[in-house]
């Protein structure tokens, strides 16, 4: 083995060389000042793993596993009580639940992430819609919560969510993320404490203020746990804990992680057509049902570009849908547009004047039972195939549904009193004289004789004879002879009665100016 002393002295001639040229007067005149390195004078001795573990030293390679991302992101102080312990119980015992929650937020995490430590924010946020909706984008509470951030509506609009016929940014991936981080970073600012700031995106920022204010007054303690807080909101955070110290350290608990890898499960879409869903899903290769769950703020079957003009598609499909989008020609990209009501009408006359079947009509812009569509309603219509006008962003940004009950008419008889005429009747009724003339097969101009039937077709909601109506008589105000006992009644029981549709549509124009649109 002659080449191993040759190598040990190659090695030595070359750290001589290093030597010399670190203390060259040479390198350091031509640096401009004087080299100065400080050299041990002790034996170095080995870090031991103990001290290894109370440096500062982070991790240069990101990690695979996203779990492990945001437990290297935890940075608020931990909350140890027995609330905590109660909710790690609770949760621990629930394995498929976890399992479930964790699956579900598979989609939306990675991005949480980035949004997090993009703002320097604490990690364990992007676990609070486990708290919030267990991470259903769809999820909706009691008191009209919505989305995976739960925004109430006020406060979402607060923060530029759109909530209009055709989308609800409240439900939004990107939209809602935003929002939420923007206001938990104003509450941080207002109280300088993340638990504090938790309990107000939960409670309302001015509860919290006045809890804190009355324990100031007080002389009591400010802290999230010194505060007298709702039932829930004082879960809120232990809440939250017992998530983190399960994701911490889920061996502990005898729970296994669904993997997560560390990488985006999604890719951001420009559309710049109206296009129908079914249509993105075909060109994308994917199922419409994993079209919604990436994009669950649409309320509608098309979705249009003026309004959202960006969606998320699955990573992998992303391209394949970026190039069908480009090379379309099989026909129209949207089979829906929107048409403005000019008028409060029922569902009937706009499936009439839209071309879009009654029941068709109802389904997409999920029309109750019994109501009538009011004027400027932003109605969604079959699209004419001869039509390439896409819905301007006026419309697709702020279109609204409003609906107004249907008027039930009801048949009743009454009886004339002494000098009444179509014109006094119809005045007292609210109708108009030629529906009572038509009614009755009379002439506008028309007297009735004292105790003469009467008939009239009346909105439910308007007085009818048999609920203690005035006669005629005491509508007219003046004097007429005693009317026999049976005068007093209608003739016949007010019961609902098919009419026929041109008397329908009569009593429908006589009580149109009870139902003024708003």
């Amino acid at each position: 083995m002659k080449w191993l002393p040759l190598a040990a002295l190659s090695c030595l001639i070359l750290l001589a060389g290093c030597a010399n040229l670190q203390n060259s007067p040479s390198t350091t005149e031509d640096s401009g000042a004087a080299a100065e390195h400080d050299y041990p004078t002790a034996p170095l001795k080995n870090i031991t793993e103990g001290k290894a573990t109370q440096a500062n030293v982070t991790s240069v390679a990101a990690p695979s596993d996203l779990w492990e991302r945001i437990r290297r992101g935890f940075a608020m102080p931990d909350l140890k009580n027995e609330l905590v312990a109660d909710r790690e119980q609770w949760y621990s015992t629930r394995a498929d639940y976890i399992e479930r929650m964790a699956e579900r937020s598979s989609k939306y995490l990675f991005h949480i992430v980035e949004e997090l430590e993009r703002r320097n924010m604490p990690t364990e946020l992007a676990l609070l819609p486990y708290i919030e909706s267990a991470f259903n984008p769809l999820a909706v509470s009691s008191a009209k919560a919505a989305g995976m951030w739960q925004f109430m509506p006020a406060t979402g609009t607060t923060y530029d969510l759109k909530q209009n016929a055709f989308r609800d940014d409240r439900r939004d991936v990107l939209a809602s993320t935003r929002a939420a981080l923007d206001y938990l970073q104003k509450l941080h600012d207002m109280f300088d404490d993340w638990d504090l700031a938790l309990a107000a995106y939960n409670w309302g920022e001015g509860s919290v203020a006045r809890a804190i204010a009355r324990n100031e007054k007080a002389g009591l303690g400010t802290s999230y746990s010194d505060l007298t807080l709702p039932a829930e909101t004082r879960m809120y955070v232990p809440k939250l804990q017992a998530v983190k110290n399960i994701i911490a350290h889920p061996e502990q608990y005898g729970l296994t992680l669904p993997s997560i890898g560390n990488h985006p499960y999604f890719d951001t879409v420009d559309i710049t057509r109206d296009v129908d869903v079914s249509v993105v899903a075909r060109m994308a290769g994917i199922s419409e049902a994993d079209f919604r769950a990436l994009n669950p703020s649409l309320h509608r079957p098309v979705i249009l570009a003026a309004g959202m003009p960006k969606i998320l598609l699955p990573w992998d499909s992303a391209q394949t849908f970026r190039r069908n989008f480009q090379t379309y020609n099989e026909g129209q990209l949207a089979s829906w547009t929107v048409w403005t009501v000019p008028t409060t009408m029922s569902v009937a006359s706009a499936a009439q004047r839209t071309g879009t079947s009654e029941a068709q009509l109802r389904s997409v812009n999920a029309i109750p039972p019994r109501m009538m569509i009011k004027a400027g309603s932003a109605l969604m219509v079959a699209r004419s195939a001869t039509s390439d006008k896409d819905v301007p962003g006026s419309i697709a940004d702020n279109g609204q549904v409003a609906f107004t009950p249907e008027v039930v008419i009801h048949r009743s008889t009454i009886r004339a009193g002494r000098r009444d005429s179509v014109a006094s009747i119809a005045r007292h009724y609210k109708v108009k004289p030629g529906d009572v003339a038509d009614w009755n097969d009379l002439k506008t101009t028309s007297h009735f004789k004292p105790g003469e039937a009467i008939v009239l077709y009346l909105p439910v909601r308007a007085p009818t004879a048999q609920h203690g109506v005035r006669t005629a008589r005491a509508a007219t105000g003046r004097s007429a002879a005693k009317p026999r006992a049976a005068a007093r009644k209608p003739a016949t029981a007010a019961k609902p009665a098919t009419i026929a549709a041109a008397t329908l549509r009569r009593a429908q124009s006589a009580s149109a100016p009870k139902r003024k649109p708003r």
